[in-house]
């Protein structure tokens, strides 16, 4: 079976109405065909990369890919899990967990998507709080990072609610022009002292050296 090969196939993240995972062959088909429809309105640009832009077909087929290479160039010391947000059983959107040398740093970056049917809906918030119990609670994470243009507010909301701090600002290009964005941090010591509501992680056991973590450390 898969799960023998690749054990995150049993992960499992879930939160009060949310599952988040590792998603089959079909149900990745149907994430796909949720991107297809729309991730955000027309006007807006939320992305460095502007896949969101792509025609439905291009969409679709970018999460397909992306989903994949990643999993195909993961190692213990640059990995990236694409997790599948689940609500009553079908897929709303993605979830993403990357680092590099995470058993040295310690530290994730995060950055998600979610279908435009369903924003709104405190989604978004929520499959956050699930994969920061994932970090820090089933990691042992010091550090999760994020970053957003700084005129994307709906992000830029989630996550100072969640208690990230102002990290920075970094300046690219898009389009050829210059644009902003606030990177921002939640410490482990942060995420500790604030109310969280329940959220539980399965399957992670035993798989510490896939993400570069010493089974035997402290």
């Amino acid at each position: 079976m898969l799960i023998d090969h690749w054990p995150l196939h049993g992960l499992r993240v879930r939160t009060a109405r949310l599952e988040l995972r590792l998603p089959s062959e079909d149900e990745l088909a149907e994430v796909a065909e949720v991107a297809a429809r729309g991730v955000h309105a027309p006007d807006v640009r939320p992305f460095l990369v502007p896949w969101g832009e792509l025609p439905p077909a291009e969409r679709a087929r970018h999460v397909l890919q992306l989903h994949w290479k990643r999993l195909g160039r993961w190692t213990p010391q640059d990995w990236a899990l694409n997790l599948v947000v689940f609500l009553d059983g079908r897929p709303v959107g993605i979830q993403d967990v990357r680092a590099k040398e995470f058993g040295v740093r310690r530290e994730i970056v995060s950055g998600s998507w979610l279908g435009l049917e369903h924003h709104g809906r405190g989604i978004g918030t929520e499959m956050r709080v699930g994969m920061l119990h994932l970090v820090f609670a089933g990691l042992g994470a010091e550090s999760a990072t994020s970053m957003s243009f700084t005129d994307n507010l709906s992000s830029l909301t989630v996550s100072r609610r969640l208690g990230y701090q102002p990290d920075g600002i970094t300046r690219d290009v898009l389009d050829g022009k210059v644009v902003e964005s606030q990177r921002l941090r939640l410490s482990r010591s942060d995420w500790e002292s604030r109310e969280r509501p329940p959220v539980t992680v399965t399957g992670l056991a035993g798989y510490a050296e896939l993400f570069g973590i010493d089974p035997g450390a402290s």
